[in-house]
């Protein structure tokens, strides 16, 4: 098709000469697939057909469903090709409406492998182009194995004809990779610490218990009466058959919350791949996924942890990447894992040990996170107090004497250091955060003194990144060691801006 005197190709950036990529297809299994993510709604639908319109009803239906989604599927296969160019990659639709997406090979963030079940049995993938906010995101459903890994090489190096022969220089040379961490079983034992995982167990309920309060209303087993007979019954059990329950269902949690820990986290392997460009993390049991970051794009490390886990000896290690879109999933680069592991982790990643050890704050700064965290509750219980409240004041007292070792705690993990190459900054207490950059990756820094603090002598130096959460702050530092510290890695930046304060 033409227009303007210009082909596709010409429109498209390619001269006459620059050969074409051929027009890619997804694997023929992709419609097995897409019609299988159907069978359950169409299962579904004929069993309603066969408690109304009998058997013969159900059976016409179901088939009829299946062979629409069939050819649905089929459609679907024949009318999407992509091209994998040196520049970018392309994604063709035209089942309804023609539409092209076009990825640029420079924007692109990552490319992720996961392979459900269904997929797994069939030896396919699913492969997730990010390239962030700007770039956009593409993904092909189902392409073979030996394909997926063929277009991240391909994409991520940017050499659509090499793929194929720097992933097979690879397998030559035993997958041409470093592992630098794999998880074991004794990390799954750190599951009931997080809440994610501990409210697996209420999320399971709940949805089972959904269902079944829907299935019932549809089948009209269920009704006000009913349920009040059922509350009643249940009401009346001996106090040893409540115990008994409540003591099954408490041991039941953190068993259920390791066991999806391991599904989600299985065999969790972090390894360098392509030549230590990039960084693949690959974890699941049931559903494995594989996410790939470019070490370009990587500008740090950060480091967290929760009163429990600290207690336990457990930290998580996230990666602070650029422009990268769901970082919380993506950036993951250790799942809760012992802290001497995270660290070492941690130090690899980063090409060196990190800086420390952490400088300490002021003892101003204890008062002041002493006057922060008791304060709101101190506050309450003498406007309970004065209000005559008795059943709001005891409370609020004993939130008060609660949030000194609170207030303390968050002095003590305050800290920041600098070793010539990096930068660390940490705070907080039941979510403490170590942050670990780069100098090169600094592009801003704010340094920000509130009334309080300034009476103090205090500031907070907050550095800008554009990375992970784009800003992180040192938080109630001296003065001039906020000055100094952010002279000493950018000393173009700040000299001179203390030449205008001197006198």
């Amino acid at each position: 098709m033409s227009s303007g005197g210009l082909t596709e190709d010409t429109e498209a950036g390619l001269t006459p000469s620059t050969p074409r990529p051929p027009a890619l297809r997804l694997h023929p299994l992709t419609i097995l697939v897409g019609a299988g993510r159907e069978l359950t709604a169409a299962l579904t639908a004929g069993t309603a057909a066969l408690l109304v319109g009998g058997a013969g009803a159900a059976f016409y239906f179901a088939l009829t469903a299946l062979g629409f989604t069939f050819c649905y599927h089929l459609a679907k296969w024949a009318t999407f090709t992509y091209r994998v160019h040196a520049d970018r990659i392309e994604l063709r639709r035209a089942l309804v409406g023609r539409s092209v997406t076009t990825i640029p090979r420079e924007r692109i963030r990552g490319v992720d492998i996961s392979a459900p079940p269904a997929h797994r049995l069939l030896g396919l993938a699913v492969v997730h182009i990010d390239a962030g906010a700007e770039g956009g995101e593409g993904e092909l459903r189902a392409v073979s194995r030996a394909e997926a890994e063929r277009l991240r090489e391909a994409l991520l190096r940017g050499d659509a004809a090499g793929g194929r022969a720097a992933a097979e220089a690879e397998s030559a040379e035993g997958d041409g990779s470093e592992v630098l961490a794999r998880a074991r079983p004794c990390w799954y034992l750190f599951a009931p610490l997080g809440g994610a995982y501990l409210l697996t167990p209420f999320a399971l309920v709940g949805s089972l218990l959904g269902a079944l309060y829907n299935l019932g209303g549809e089948l009209d087993l269920i009704d006000d009466e009913r349920l009040v007979r059922l509350g009643g019954d249940v009401a009346g059990l001996p106090p040893t058959a409540l115990l008994t329950a409540a003591l099954v269902f408490a041991l039941a949690v953190p068993i259920i919350s390791i066991i999806a820990f391991a599904l989600f986290n299985w065999d969790f392997t972090l390894r360098y791949g392509q030549g230590g460009t990039v960084l693949v993390a690959e974890r699941g049991l049931i559903t494995r996924r594989s996410v790939t970051l470019e070490r370009r794009r990587i500008r740090g490390v950060e480091l967290t942890d929760h009163p429990l886990e600290r207690a336990a000896g457990a930290a998580r290690l996230n990666a602070l990447v650029t422009g990268l879109d769901d970082s919380a999933y993506r950036g993951s680069l250790l799942p809760a894992a012992p802290r001497t592991a995270t660290i070492r982790t941690a130090a690899r990643v980063m090409g060196g040990r990190l800086p420390g050890p952490l400088l300490r704050h002021p003892p101003a700064a204890r008062r002041r996170r002493l006057a922060r965290a008791v304060g709101p509750p101190l506050i309450l219980a003498v406007a309970a107090a004065v209000a005559g409240r008795e059943w709001a004041l005891y409370p609020a007292l004993a939130a008060t004497l609660l949030a000194v070792p609170l207030g303390l705690d968050r002095y003590r993990q305050l800290g920041h250091a600098t070793d010539g190459v990096r930068l660390s900054v940490r705070s907080g207490s039941l979510r403490r955060r170590r942050v670990v950059v780069e100098h090169r990756a600094v592009v801003a820094w704010r340094l920000r003194q509130t009334l309080f603090q300034r009476r103090a002598g205090l500031a907070t130096l907050t550095v800008g990144v554009g990375a992970g959460d784009g800003a992180y702050s040192a938080v109630d530092m001296g003065e001039p060691e906020a000055i100094a510290f952010a002279r000493e890695i950018t000393p173009e930046w700040v000299t001179p801006f203390l030449a205008k304060r001197e006198p």
